[in-house]
């Protein structure tokens, strides 16, 4: 049962409303579901809890701490996906050394959400 949960819930990590709801919505129209929370803490709540099938991380959110996210998720972890501001070259080079991917801009983000969400729930793929 754990293991069809994995496979049909993704959470996001995001105090953006209009942008949560931009991909909740997205993810909602693809037949996939994305359980939005507020807070680090939450995330890792939930993530020990629900074992997603995918993060998805705003890079600009406070409190996050990519170690301990990686930490509590395990080997067996599910793919983190992390996008932030183009201008914070900086947090987004934090993200691909601690082991997000894939890791954008926030616009290109957008661009491919929709084509590249189902493919983020299918797994890792070698990463």
């Amino acid at each position: 049962m754990a293991e069809e949960a994995s496979e049909s819930v993704g959470l996001l990590l995001s105090d953006d409303l209009l942008f949560t709801s931009r991909i909740t919505g997205t993810a909602r129209a693809l037949g996939l579901n994305v359980n939005s929370v507020r807070s680090f803490d939450a995330l890792l709540a939930q993530a020990v809890q629900r074992r997603p099938a995918c993060v998805i991380l705003d890079l600009g959110m406070p409190g996050l701490v990519l170690a301990e996210l990686f930490r509590q998720l395990g080997d067996d972890r599910p793919r983190v996906v992390a996008y932030g501001s183009h201008v914070d070259a900086e947090s987004l080079r934090a993200a691909r050394a601690a082991g997000c991917d894939p890791v954008m801009p926030r616009s290109q983000f957008v661009e491919v959400l929709s084509s590249a969400l189902p493919g983020w729930f299918a797994g890792r793929e070698g990463s």
